[in-house]
């Protein structure tokens, strides 16, 4: 703010086009409270930090030709009709490509939270399903390919990872296996179970919650609460951590009996295992939209991170890198 520079008349243009720069504001060279102002709303309006710079990727969102920006309304609107028909009067919606949860109460967003989905070459599947279940104080049992691609050459470096991550070995027969006994130079990784209590370090912190799907996905809370301030987070395998869990846990055992706010950090402070069965389950919605308005008939915009929207300059504005950030590891709670 307070630039003078030719350039920002076209700024201020395409600002007035959009509806983000009231037209009375005018075309002058000046960079003031008003443009100031408009970059805000055109930022927040797609996705991105609302802090008034036009850099890298305000620009290239504002660069996508207004023919392509239809197509990609075009392609939403038979998306939301999809949800057109009776969602309940109480439902969790997750929309993966905004990496936001919402849970909805009578037509009427109660909670809202920030998310973290499965990066582009994991992502996290579209569907239907009902919550039945949360667990505070979860246990979290790695993933075949995280003990081959990650623990085990870890333990290699370090003998004591598992002891410092609270990670057990468990054999078939439910018994615990001394990390000592393991060859952990061996071709093949050791054929036993690695569980990793609950905890501080737990891969899911504090919470786990359950949903009816074929693909071992979940929603839980995370001991790297840092990622929730990312601009692109699409970092998991699949799985979508919850930022402020607990207020979702609050609100999805409201009609659980026992389970008051108070009680469920009671439980999650004691850190005893407590799995909770919905005393009502409550559908959950994982949707991919990224483009909708609301009643204001604002337009939001989103990047289209899974490349399903048809335009592959809608695919990666923010979200180019991330494959490279996220590495080849197969890292959705890897534990630190």
């Amino acid at each position: 703010m307070g630039v003078s520079d030719p350039s920002v008349q076209a700024l201020r243009q395409r600002l007035i086009i959009a509806g983000d720069l009231p037209q009375s504001a005018g075309i002058s060279n000046s960079f003031d409270s008003y443009v100031d102002g408009a970059v805000k709303r055109f930022q927040a309006r797609h996705g991105l930090p609302a802090d008034g710079v036009l850099g890298e990727y305000s620009i290239k969102a504002m660069n996508i030709a207004a023919d392509v920006r239809l197509g990609q309304l075009n392609t939403n609107i038979v998306r939301l009709q999809s949800m057109s028909g009776d969602l309940g009067n109480r439902y969790v919606l997750v929309n993966i490509p905004a990496a936001y949860i919402e849970a909805v109460e009578n037509g009427r967003v109660a909670t809202r939270h920030t998310a973290v989905v499965g990066r582009i070459s994991r992502p996290t599947h579209i569907i239907n399903s009902k919550i039945y279940e949360v667990i505070l104080n979860p246990y979290w049992t790695s993933p075949r390919s995280i003990v081959e691609k990650d623990i085990v050459p870890l333990m290699r470096k370090d003998p004591e990872y598992l002891k410092k991550n609270s990670i057990r070995l468990i054999d078939g027969q439910g018994n615990e296996v001394a990390p000592e006994t393991i060859d952990w130079n061996a071709e093949k990784a050791p054929n036993l179970t690695f569980r990793q209590d609950p905890g501080k370090t737990n891969a899911m912190a504090s919470t786990k919650i359950n949903f009816h799907n074929p693909n071992n996905e979940y929603m839980h809370d995370t001991p790297q609460q840092g990622l929730f301030n990312k601009l692109a987070r699409f970092e998991s395998s699949g799985c979508v951590r919850v930022q402020n869990v607990r207020d979702l846990t609050s609100w999805l055992l409201r009609d659980t009996p026992g389970w008051s706010r108070q009680q469920i950090e009671s439980t999650i402070r004691a850190g005893q295992n407590s799995p909770i069965k919905l005393a009502v389950e409550v559908p959950v919605y994982f949707k991919y939209i990224t483009a909708w308005a609301a009643t204001d008939g604002i337009v939001q915009f989103h990047d289209d991170i899974y490349e399903m929207d048809g335009e592959q300059e809608l695919a990666l504005q923010t979200t180019t890198g991330i494959e490279q950030a996220a590495g080849s590891v197969e890292r959705d709670n890897l534990p630190q």
